[in-house]
């Protein structure tokens, strides 16, 4: 199957650091759409994997490489926080991070696929994981109209702000901490010192995981990005977002809820023409195939097995995504 699909390496510059990136293309049939895969949050790179979890088996890369043999052309790309290169470019972003760097890592990405594919793409697309549907909404509403999205997919979506997502998953976990209510109540004082703009420290008897969150949110490397992030809302942008959006949260996905998070982007997208949404039965956070029951799970089993070598992609959730861009790039 792989003699069906070419992968070609690219690269374009943000801050003077190289974003290296993989157009995927089919080998054979005409291109008409491409898709630009927008990764999650912190050191998750062009694949969709992380150093922070185990495993190689990326879930853009599988999708891309599906998508490439269904005639859809792709580009993919490691930000500045990941890839093989993040030590030497730490130095290079350290403090210079911000919703802007993003958006022109994706800039970059669109004009990249653009130039590659000789303009001979109709119809471009965002497909986005998790923290990466801001980054698309937000590049969405601030470009040109020529630059713009004729869709996007936006898959785990939070459809809450990205701070109050992670407090609903500190309070999930709670149950395995000692003293959970006040670990709760050190981590809300210190969040709150945050948003201040004050140095947060950590109380000592909060859980070691909880400490390291807290934290990297006044790493100077994260910074101003971790503030400018942490009381987005997605709903509150998508609102102004005039293009046909796909919205994909599977039932097993232990990050995001489908029902409350999808609720609430459902309700900020009431009464807009091409609004769809699709909650697959068994689709994990990075839409990977998940066969034990919702509450069998945690969020460290998952965690784990995201990118295992034997993990696969969830045909539902794959089906979904591929009709609705056959549908949207019709004439």
């Amino acid at each position: 199957m792989e003699d069906e699909i070419v992968n070609k390496a690219v690269e374009w510059s943000v801050l003077g650091i190289t974003i290296d990136g993989t157009l995927t293309v089919p080998k054979r049939s005409a291109v008409r759409s491409a898709v630009v895969f927008v990764a999650g949050s912190g050191p998750t790179d062009r694949d969709w994997c992380s150093p922070l979890l185990p495993g190689t088996n990326g879930s853009a890369k599988l999708l891309a490489e599906a998508l490439a043999r269904n005639g859809v052309a792709s580009i993919r790309y490691d930000k500045m926080a990941s890839g093989p290169h993040v030590r030497e470019n730490l130095p290079k972003f350290a403090g210079k991070a911000s919703m802007q760097t993003h958006l022109e890592e994706l800039k970059g990405a669109v004009i990249t696929l653009e130039e590659e594919m000789n303009g001979n793409i109709q119809d471009v697309f965002a497909l986005t994981n998790s923290e990466g549907a801001i980054h698309a909404v937000n590049y969405q509403l601030q470009s040109r109209n020529s630059e713009r999205f004729k869709g996007m997919v936006l898959t785990g979506a939070p459809g809450r702000a990205v701070g109050e997502v992670a407090r609903s998953q500190l309070v999930a976990q709670g149950k395995s901490y000692p003293g959970a209510e006040e670990v709760l109540r050190h981590y809300d004082s210190a969040v709150a010192e945050f948003l201040a703009g004050r140095a947060v420290v950590p109380d000592p008897s909060m859980p070691e995981i909880v400490k390291l969150l807290l934290l990297s949110l006044m790493s100077p490397n994260n910074l101003p990005f971790s503030r400018e992030l942490w009381t987005y809302s997605l709903p509150e942008h998508l609102r102004k977002v005039e293009v046909p959006i796909l919205t994909v949260i599977g039932k097993k996905d232990m990050q995001v809820d489908w029902r409350v998070d999808g609720s609430a982007i459902e309700g900020a997208m009431a009464g807009k023409d091409g609004a769809s949404f699709s909650y697959p039965e068994n689709a994990n956070h990075v839409l990977k195939h998940e066969e034990l029951p919702l509450e069998n799970l945690t969020l460290q089993y998952v965690a784990e097995h995201y990118n295992a070598p034997d993990a696969v992609l969830d045909e539902e959730t794959l089906r979904s995504i591929f009709e609705w861009l056959v549908d949207q790039a019709q004439p």
